[in-house]
């Protein structure tokens, strides 16, 4: 027996029962996700074996989660239909009607219409706290980052004396600094000594006399640069003190979740095998852990790959053959994190380096050729992680290495030449061709443009 559940966030749910032949015993139930629907769903299932029910339904949001758990709970098996997928068999089903009813009743029949894509879903999803902490934190930096944009915007106004004094990263004390002193008024009317000793409590004695001196001479050369008639100043610090603030509560949310995030991969990871491969941190290691979930679930490792979204799509039609870019399809966050690992991997692992070094070598560009350390870097760990064992670096033959060796032996032997760019390398062919270079139609040059006029008047 098949149950295929449309689920609804707000609304009733509408649940359609098929037997084994795809023939609808009923359908067109309505429920809401509490125990009473649910056990009364139960009773019209009347289900002997509860391992030979199926049930069948989309992710919608977060509202599959309760109602997957409570029949797993029961015995059932669960499988999850990505939604678009159940879309194209509705549409192959019934091309202009879409309701409740028709979804849950196509879901009730995917066994007969798509047997191939039933695979059980196991685990919590989003109910899994690493899961959900790794993607808040991936947020919150997302936000900080946005905020530190528009603070380098606001502190171009001033002058390029304050970036270059603050630096880019915003630290506590540069922080702190903005969120008070913002003003070059302030900063002269409070004085270098008093600077100096309100950067050395906040930088712990990392800012001392010569980061004060640079910022009172900052706020002296902005006085200058505006003059006696200058913006209003008052009016500016007081913007970028709440763009400071903001950063500053986002910062200490961030450190609070780095800890939840090594306390959860702990115990996601006790051997520590995803955090032994080239290029992952804690914090990259407990994206992969959350969001790839538990690798055993997964029928191959090109099923691993597939849900990263970092394999080409492909298009293949009699002796017609075609990949075009990547599919995407898979955890974007989890993506992100293997291309960070990649991008250091590299730099470490021999055998990713060599193979770095032979994609650029062909011309692929840089981004597309981490994309493949970074599918290479997920399959190694996926298997590791399945049979327990850490990553070991190791030498294009095989030699085992420590990170020290593998990172010497790819400064020694595995650099990328330096390519000139694209620009450099059209002129270079149009000059062997014979041509002068041209940057555009309308730019003047000594020989007459060969491009033709698409204007009527001139044909």
């Amino acid at each position: 027996m098949t149950l295929g559940i449309d689920l609804a966030c707000r609304a009733a749910h509408v649940a359609s029962l098929a037997g084994p032949d795809g023939t609808l015993v009923w359908r067109g139930r309505s429920f809401y996700t509490r125990p009473a629907d649910l056990e009364k769903l139960w009773r019209d299932l009347a289900c002997d074996d509860p391992a030979e029910l199926t049930v069948v339904m989309e992710p919608t949001r977060n509202a599959w989660i309760p109602v997957a758990a409570w029949f797993r709970r029961r015995g059932a098996r669960v499988v999850l239909v990505p939604t678009t997928q159940s879309a194209d068999l509705r549409a192959y089903y019934s091309k202009h009607t879409k309701n409740d009813r028709l979804d849950s009743a196509i879901l009730a029949r995917l066994p007969l219409l798509h047997p191939e894509g039933l695979r059980e879903h196991v685990g919590d999803g989003p109910a899994d706290p690493l899961r959900r902490v790794v993607k808040q934190r991936s947020s919150i930096a997302k936000r900080r980052s946005a905020i530190f944009n528009r603070i380098d915007a606001q502190l171009e106004l001033l002058g390029p004396a304050w970036y270059d004094a603050l630096g880019s990263d915003y630290g506590k004390a540069a922080l702190q600094f903005l969120a008070r002193y913002a003003d070059p008024t302030a900063v002269i009317r409070l004085g270098q000594a008093r600077l100096t000793e309100f950067l050395r409590r906040h930088s712990r004695g990392h800012w001392r006399e010569e980061k004060a001196a640079e910022l009172v001479a900052a706020a002296k050369e902005t006085l200058q640069l505006w003059g006696a008639d200058g913006m209003d100043y008052a009016e500016l610090a007081a913007d970028i003190a709440v763009e400071a603030e903001q950063a500053q509560v986002l910062t200490i949310q961030m450190a609070g979740l780095d800890q939840r995030i090594a306390s959860l991969y702990a115990d996601a990871d006790p051997a520590g095998i995803i955090r032994s491969a080239p290029g992952v941190g804690p914090v990259i290691a407990g994206v992969i852990a959350g969001r790839l979930g538990d690798p055993h679930r997964f029928t191959s490792l090109a099923a691993v790959r597939s849900y990263s979204g970092l394999v080409p799509k492909v298009n293949q039609s009699g002796t017609t053959d075609h990949t075009t870019g990547l599919t995407k399809a898979g955890d974007q966050l989890l993506r992100e994190a293997l291309w960070m690992a990649a991008e250091q991997a590299r730099k470490l692992d021999p055998q990713l380096a060599a193979k770095y070094k032979r994609l650029m070598i062909a011309e692929r560009h840089h981004d597309s050729a981490v994309c493949h350390i970074a599918t290479t870097l997920l399959t190694r760990i996926a298997t590791c992680w399945r049979h327990g064992e850490p990553y070991q670096i190791r030498d294009v033959d095989g030699t085992p290495l420590t990170q020290d060796e593998g990172k010497r032996i790819v400064q020694e032997h595995h650099q990328v030449p330096k390519k000139s760019s694209k620009k450099q390398y059209k002129r270079a062919t149009e000059r062997k061709a014979g041509r002068e270079p041209q940057e555009s139609l309308s730019a003047p040059t000594s020989r007459p443009a060969t491009t033709k006029s698409r204007s009527p008047q001139a044909a």
